[in-house]
């Protein structure tokens, strides 16, 4: 029998203060599978919790955000371990079986985190209260608020709907029908949680197409989902108060993370990297439409399924790239990508547009003006408004600069990754952020040829 252990919170970052990567003296070169997909890990866990069985999860990201999720679980009455060999066990306590939890649930960095359980602790008989890091603590949450209201659950929270955040919830929610204004894998997903508790038909109409992971496990375990397009948008409808029966998942690599080793062999020259068991979920593949365009040479192998997701291995080289206007309909497949196809953006020959993307300005941080200040402190070009940014590259990248991170896991590795190929050393002021989605990044880069220093070494 496998040793256990419990779902813990996340140990001390090592990763924590300021880093710099050293420009390789050739091309990245190497052969890596990156960690798992943060989305699908967070649903792996929290919707085997409200299935009824027992689930076992190989390829989970053990990273921050994920642990979180695993601790408020546990926290809450199911049963989430990792075992010896790096396999989680889940023991679910079926649809409004979670119980009320003796303490404040801190998500800490985790947006995804957050507004998933508050769907699901929409049909809580009882309270909980759920809070964050700063970074956390600031972001907007009134966008689920207001649907989970509607379904009968109450809220408090700090002026603009932003946690801590108290959730009193009923144990008869009333099915929903909701027009969302924004196209949120989140805000769809605690939208469906919900409406697991509540009888009848719930139904979400989104202006475009968000990542369906959720919909795709909850089908796998039994519920009545289904989706179609609505005039310009895409609605998605669910049945409740399914039994939902537990599933084995095999999570496949995290697209948003393979996206960093991705775009690091592109803009090296010399560099040849295989990337593995990559999930090409068509809702999630943006940024590699946007690469070939720009003319990276990126080749899609061994194409296959994994678990009811798509996922191939791909192939990189290091490539010239040329600038494109990325059109706004791309942003929810890639709004995740933005900060790295930034820095691709910064060595393309010519202009970079990038269309649509308000939704940069409500993440970890304003990923739209973090972007863009870090890139001017490099010396690159930049011009932004609120729904769009334009990168002007060129050959050379003048760097010596000191990138503030703000809390963004996303914002540190892309600057991380400029720093290979800049004049002077890119240092980003703490690298702790990186740890949240990405705990191997710095060990992953390693493999591949690129080196890194501790500037106050």
């Amino acid at each position: 029998m496998r040793a256990e252990t419990p779902a813990a919170s996340p140990p001390q970052n090592a990763l924590a203060g300021p880093l710099t990567a050293c420009p390789p003296k050739a091309g990245l070169n190497g052969d890596v599978r990156p960690p798992g997909d943060k989305s699908i890990s967070h649903r792996a866990l929290l919707l085997n919790a409200l299935g009824v069985g027992h689930a076992e999860v190989t390829g989970l990201l053990e990273g921050e955000d994920v642990l979180r999720t695993a601790a408020a679980l546990n926290a809450m009455g199911a049963h989430i371990q990792r075992c010896a060999d790096g396999v989680w066990t889940v023991d679910g306590v079926g649809v409004q079986g979670l119980a009320e939890p003796e303490d404040v649930l801190d998500m800490g960095n985790s947006g995804t985190a957050a507004r998933l359980l508050a769907g699901a602790l929409a049909g809580l008989d009882g309270i909980a209260c759920m809070t964050g890091d700063g970074s956390l603590r600031g972001r907007p949450m009134q966008r689920v608020i207001g649907p989970l209201e509607a379904m009968g659950a109450r809220f408090m929270a700090r002026s603009g709907g932003r946690m801590p955040l108290v959730i009193h919830g009923s144990k008869s929610l009333t099915p929903l029908d909701y027009a969302s204004p924004v196209a949120s894998a989140q805000v769809k997903s605690a939208i469906l949680l919900a409406g697991l508790a509540a009888p009848g038909e719930t139904r979400i109409v989104e202006p475009a197409m968000s990542r369906d992971h959720t919909e795709r496990m909850l089908k796998r375990m039994g519920a009545d989902v289904s989706s179609e397009a609505v005039g310009t948008g895409w609605g998605i409808s669910l049945q409740g108060q399914p039994e939902l029966t537990a599933i084995d998942v095999d999570v496949p690599a995290d697209p948003s993370s393979a996206a960093f080793p991705l775009v690091a062999a592109l803009i090296t020259p010399g560099s040849d990297v295989r990337l593995r068991h990559i999930c090409l979920n068509p809702a999630r593949a943006g940024l590699i439409t946007a690469l070939q365009e720009m003319g990276g040479d990126i080749v899609l192998e061994n194409a296959r399924d994994a678990g009811g997701e798509p996922v191939a291995d791909l192939r990189v080289r290091g490539s010239a790239l040329k600038g494109i206007t990325v059109p706004p309909e791309r942003a929810p497949s890639m709004i995740d990508e933005y900060p790295i196809l930034s820095i691709a953006a910064a060595v393309a020959e010519g202009e970079t547009r990038m269309l649509g993307i308000h939704e940069l300005r409500v993440k970890e941080t304003d990923r739209i003006a973090a972007m863009a200040n870090g890139l001017k402190a490099a010396g690159v070009r930049v011009a932004a408004d609120d729904d769009s940014m334009t990168v002007i590259g060129g050959r050379s990248v003048p760097g010596g600069a000191i990138v503030a991170t703000e809390l963004d896991h996303r914002i540190a590795m892309s600057f991380l990754v400029l720093s290979l190929v800049s004049d002077a050393p890119v240092v980003v002021d703490d690298a702790a952020p990186v740890a949240t989605s990405f705990p191997t990044f710095v060990s992953l880069m390693q493999g591949l040829g690129v080196a890194f220093e501790r500037p106050d070494a």
